[in-house]
């Protein structure tokens, strides 16, 4: 921090060129609330995740969310915003020179997919979805990894991860966004990196002590982040129209249905395999519906929205169950809820695109007789799942040899909330 002091005093980020650039206030209006919409989402995560988990970790597992709220805002403005929207190198990663220090931000020309807004805008509006997909990650080695570990590991992840798939996808010269990869909202860039990288991660962990004896702390926590959640991802998903427009009110609509659809889909299927329907459940299924329609919010219609959530729920939910009779402890479900919803959702995406409604979408999906889009995202999927697989093992295996990732038998024992914070309910 005293570096970063030193640097801010050297590079204060002034307005150059005083030019003045036309904006569209109504939709400056709607992306300011957006913007906070988002945010809002990450106290929303640490709420849902953090009511799963037992007692002796609620602070920890919520403080793992919380705190990327500061860690990745100070990396976005010193080189984070550059590494995706900088000047492309490859098509793979921004230049960290283009905004370093948020230089050329405030006066900057507004984005190109965004025209009516400020760059600055924009800019902490893209802040926002980089915050989330690191405190995703966190379901997955919930209740037993160490604190001071988990903060290099999600700057670690950020560098090396998030920002290269989200050039990638978003950036006019990213190689996704070349192939024809469409993702509206981020089902690629957020779930599809966090989901993977979480499955990874249990993998590399290893079981919890006593890891299927799990009672979940507060389910009403479950439910007001559950809310939260929902209400944040109307931002997230009809912010990214970047306007007050039809096509914001056509992303929240297919927002609303599918995580609908998905949350009826989810608790029928238990009852039809005689699983009581559950608060739980519910919740579950409502995010699992939000993830998949993320990729698709504004390129789909709202029926077929509804048909995005009821498969997601149905697939995520096999996951779920093959999840919890095998070896693997990913302790909240994150890869079957975020990387398998992500995943379907991206498919589908390809499969029920139209033109008619966003112009951005070259070629129509599957459903319409066109195969271009869906070719290129099974191209797209397959490759970003080598890449964040590979790359998430790699920076797992450098954090655990830097500080060991595992806390110790007896702090597991005691609770990460005692044993690493000082702290409890």
């Amino acid at each position: 921090m005293l570096l970063l002091v030193v640097l801010a005093l050297f590079f204060p980020g002034l307005p150059k060129n005083g030019q003045d650039y036309t904006y569209n206030n109504a939709d400056i209006a709607w992306m300011l609330a957006s913007t906070a919409l988002v945010l809002i989402m990450t106290p929303g995560l640490a709420y849902f995740y953090g009511g799963m988990v037992k007692k002796k970790n609620v602070i920890s597992t919520m403080l793992q969310s919380f705190i990327c709220m500061a860690i990745v805002a100070v990396i976005w403005v010193v080189f984070g915003f550059s590494l995706v929207f900088g000047e492309s190198v490859g098509g793979v990663i921004g230049n960290p020179s283009s905004y370093f220090m948020f230089a050329n931000v405030l006066d900057g020309a507004p984005w190109a997919g965004a025209p009516s807004i400020p760059l600055t805008l924009f800019a902490i509006y893209q802040l926002k979805f980089a915050i989330i997909t690191p405190a995703l990650i966190t379901g997955a080695f919930a209740e037993r990894i160490r604190f001071t570990s988990y903060i290099l590991f999600i700057c670690l992840f950020f560098i090396f991860i998030y920002a290269p798939l989200a050039h990638a996808t978003w950036h006019p010269d990213g190689l996704l966004f070349k192939l024809g990869v469409l993702d509206f909202a981020g089902g690629t860039v957020v779930h599809m990196s966090a989901g993977l990288t979480a499955l990874v991660s249990a993998i590399y962990l290893g079981q919890g002590k006593n890891y299927r004896e799990h009672t979940p702390a507060r389910i009403t926590y479950v439910l007001l982040g559950t809310g939260l959640l929902w209400f944040g991802w109307f931002g997230f998903n009809a912010g990214s129209a970047f306007g007050a427009s039809a096509l914001a009110a056509t992303a929240l609509a297919t927002t609303s249905t599918a995580s609908g659809a998905a949350a009826l889909t989810y608790i029928f299927f238990d009852a039809a395999r005689g699983i009581k329907p559950s608060a739980m459940g519910v919740c579950i299924g409502v995010v699992v519906g939000l993830v998949a329609i993320t990729p698709a919010a504004g390129f789909v219609t709202i029926p077929h929205s509804l048909i995005i959530g009821a498969v997601a729920a149905i697939i995520s939910r096999l996951c779920i169950a093959w999840r919890t009779k095998s070896k693997l402890d990913d302790t909240l479900d994150v890869f079957p809820s975020h990387g398998v919803g992500g995943m379907v959702g991206m498919l589908l995406t390809g499969v029920f695109a139209n033109k008619a409604i966003n112009g951005a979408v070259e070629h129509n999906g599957l459903f319409y007789g066109e195969t271009e889009l869906f070719t290129a995202h099974v191209i797209g999927l397959v490759g970003a799942t080598a890449f964040i697989v590979i790359v998430a093992y790699i920076l797992l295996k450098l954090t655990d040899v830097i500080t060991p990732l595992r806390v110790s038998e007896e702090e597991e024992e005691i609770g990460l909330d005692i044993s690493q914070h000082g702290e409890k309910l």
